[in-house]
């Protein structure tokens, strides 16, 4: 078998351990959005900033946020066009449009970081800077004009200011720029708290796996749009911009990552359709354990 393929499976069986722990209700649904939470604050940004001071650092590199950004705004102008044609409600149009645009980049760091190791870790989070600034701008407006709490709210540019794992890569960054030395203490220390990283992900994961049958046409388009489309996209931004090895595999896998989890944070925040949104998270993300490593094999 091949040694990337030895790589994912124990990834893929820490999703199905997440399930079992909540068949077993030795955890809760709720549970992970604790879990998540302390990668989001503390091992993420561990690993990120780490991963940046490995990196070796070329100018091909700013293409990773501008191509998340552009393939957002494309995504959103077709699933815009279908969803209206769909005559979706407005709450569930809403969780339709917000989790095509939203990028599951958690799901894939994983697997990067199983072919790639730290330098394809690094590169995928300099992608999500793009996936992250609109998923807290652009994709969380939209959540607010189709939600129906009956209001209408402001951008929080604030809560994409304090994202932990942005700070870690800008760190790294400053670090690399200035060439200081990380005493060798600081560099352990940074591989303790990020080593979990990647099995809390994906235990968290399979604790909000939760699918449903409801609606199963309108969520398996928005799959497509945002797994089968997105890939497409991320293939022609890298041939028309020239881009080829690891850099080329992570734009293109990155664009076809499942429908991202902040689609139910948006959905609860705003009072979208939830059970909609749960459904196409829960949906894509299964898809995406056998579709993910095996594009993240062909395209490299």
């Amino acid at each position: 078998m091949d040694a990337f393929f030895l790589k994912v499976i124990p990834i893929i069986l820490a999703f199905f351990l997440g399930v079992l722990l909540k068949q077993l209700k030795l955890m809760k649904k709720e549970d992970a959005g604790t879990i998540l939470k302390l990668v989001l604050s503390a091992t993420l940004p561990a690993l990120s900033l780490l991963s940046i001071l490995k990196i070796e650092l070329k100018s091909e590199l700013l293409y990773l946020p501008f191509t998340a950004i552009v393939i957002v705004f494309l995504i959103y102008g077709i699933a815009f066009w279908i969803g209206k044609k769909l005559k979706l409600p407005q709450v569930s149009f809403g969780s339709f449009i917000v989790g095509c645009m939203i990028m599951n980049t958690a799901f894939s760091m994983p697997f990067f970081m199983a072919k790639f190791g730290m330098e394809g870790l690094a590169r995928a989070s300099l992608f999500d800077i793009g996936n992250s600034f609109l998923i807290f701008t652009f994709v969380y407006y939209n959540a607010l004009k189709y939600g129906d709490n009956g209001h209408t709210g402001k951008i929080d540019w604030i809560r994409f200011a304090k994202l932990p794992p942005l700070w870690g890569m800008l760190i790294g960054l400053v670090i690399r720029a200035f060439n200081w030395q990380v005493p060798e203490l600081g560099v352990n220390f940074l591989n303790l708290v990020g080593q979990p990283t990647i099995p809390l992900i994906m235990i968290a994961l399979g604790l909000i796996f939760a699918p449903k049958l409801k609606n199963l046409g309108y969520v398996m388009t928005a799959i497509f749009i945002r797994m089968g489309i997105g890939l497409l996209l991320g293939w022609l931004l890298t041939f028309i911009l020239g881009i080829e090895g690891m850099t080329r595999t992570i734009i293109i896998a990155s664009a076809g990552t499942p429908i991202g989890f902040n689609t139910l944070v948006f959905a609860n925040l705003e009072n979208m359709d939830r059970e909609f949104a749960a459904s196409m998270v829960s949906i894509s993300i299964l898809i995406a354990l056998g579709y993910l490593p095996l594009i993240i094999w062909l395209f490299s």
